[in-house]
Formats: structure tokens, sequence, C-alpha cells
């Protein structure tokens, strides 16, 4: 098999669109990937719609493999030092009611894409039952995102919804605890949040009136009065941690 070499090729030209483009991701339903660790855990799945590599890839002869020259690679990935294997992988259906039932971290305005990868990546890691991204965060499936996600996004639901979807949720009976710095808010030791979702915001705003509005309580993470915040992942990481020793 040789590998193809044009920049011209209709599947370079897709591939480099689904990692540079959101809209043209959600028309398609499919984003790009990279990394063999990533296409480890995407292999498990029925996910995969195409895989460039610049070698044969004997681990994975199940998969719809192009081989591809270096150069190739290196212009359909979006990122800095790519990887020996770009990938895109079919968009996960993923039902867009909330159950009150489940247990979430919700993620409001946060637009950093590592932030956001890698609080999926901790979810996943501590069982919650998903990630919920409601006021312009981070798409799920940035190319940077699922970077930082480090295969994660293959193990749990990840719903990029509105307010009125988690509202509607909250009345329903969905638990959500905030993480903000109000008059009312408590230390999270001493607060029983058992089966509570909890409701993290931007490092820079906080969260967002309206979602604040939705929270019954609210807490603070204890830390040095020489430090004035954490990172929104490293603050949801905590939270979640809390949360799930409660359990």
């Amino acid at each position: 098999m040789s590998a193809i070499q044009s920049r011209q090729n209709p599947l370079v030209r897709h591939m480099k669109r689904l990692g540079a483009e959101r809209s043209y991701r959600y028309e398609n339903g499919e984003f790009l990937c990279d990394g063999l660790r990533c296409l480890r855990e995407a292999a498990a799945t029925d996910m995969v719609s195409a895989v460039f590599a610049v070698s044969e890839l004997a681990e994975f002869r199940d998969l719809p493999i192009t081989l591809v020259t270096p150069d190739i690679l290196e212009y359909v990935s979006p990122l800095k030092n790519a990887q020996d294997v770009v990938f895109s992988c079919k968009i996960p259906s993923v039902a867009a009611e909330l159950d009150p039932a489940r247990q979430y971290i919700v993620l409001d305005g946060v637009q950093d894409p590592g932030n956001v990868g890698t609080v999926i990546r901790t979810a996943a890691a501590f069982d919650f039952d998903g990630v919920v991204l409601v006021n312009d965060c981070a798409d799920a499936y940035n190319p940077k995102t699922v970077r930082a996600t480090m295969g994660a996004l293959f193990k749990i639901d990840v719903i990029q919804t509105t307010n009125d979807a988690l509202e509607h949720a909250v009345s329903q009976g969905l638990h959500l605890c905030g993480a903000a710095l109000t008059p009312t808010a408590r230390d999270i030791r001493t607060v029983n949040l058992r089966g509570a979702s909890v409701a993290v915001g931007s490092e820079g705003a906080g969260l967002s009136g309206a979602v604040l509005q939705m929270c019954d309580t609210t807490v603070i993470i204890p830390m040095s009065r020489n430090v004035e915040s954490l990172n929104a992942a490293t603050a949801a990481a905590v939270l979640m941690w809390q949360l799930k020793i409660e359990n």
C-alpha cells in the first residue's frame, strides 16, 4: 500500500477540517483524535471511522488504516508535536435529557479545552455518570480537549446542553451543589453531599447567575489565604474526590 502524499486527497481534506472546524465536526458527526493510547481506547468501541498512520499497525489490523507520509500527518494534526497516528471517530449519541438519579460534574463557561478535557478524564476516574457542559464551554470534541482526556472520552457520557435542560433536571430532583464563594457557602468537608452533582465555573468568572440559582447548596474548598483560587480542573478534581469518598 502506497502512502498518501497529497494535501488535495479528499480524505486528507476531510480529516484536516475535522480538526480545524467545530461546525464541520457536527455537520459530519465525527471528530479528530491522535495518539496510540487514545486509539487503543477507541478501538474497544465501534466509533473509529478512519486512521492515518505513517507505518503499518499490526495491533489494529481490524481498523480502517490509511498510510500517509509524515508531512501529511503533521499537516492534518491541528496540534503541535503531532504523534504517529491521527484518526477520526463518530461523535457518540448521548441522551440530551439529564437523569436526576445520576451524578454529574457540571462545567459552567469553562472555555479552556485542556481544563475541560482534564475534568472529563477525572470524572471517568471517579466513576461519575457524566460531564455536563453549559454556557459556552470548550467543545468536548476540540482536538485539544480530546487529547487532554487521554482516552477517557470513550468511557463517560459528555452532554453539551442548555441552562433550561439543566434547570429541568433540577426541578425533577437533581441535587446540584455549586462551588462558589457566597455568604452561605460551607466548607466542603462539613457538608454531606452523598449522590450530589457538582457545578464548577471558570477560574475568572465563577458560576453564572443562572446556574448558581439552581444550586441548593454552595461550598468552598479550604485553602491558604495566600492563594486566591484554584484552576477549574483542579477544583473540580478536589470536589469530585470529596463527593466520592462520601458515597
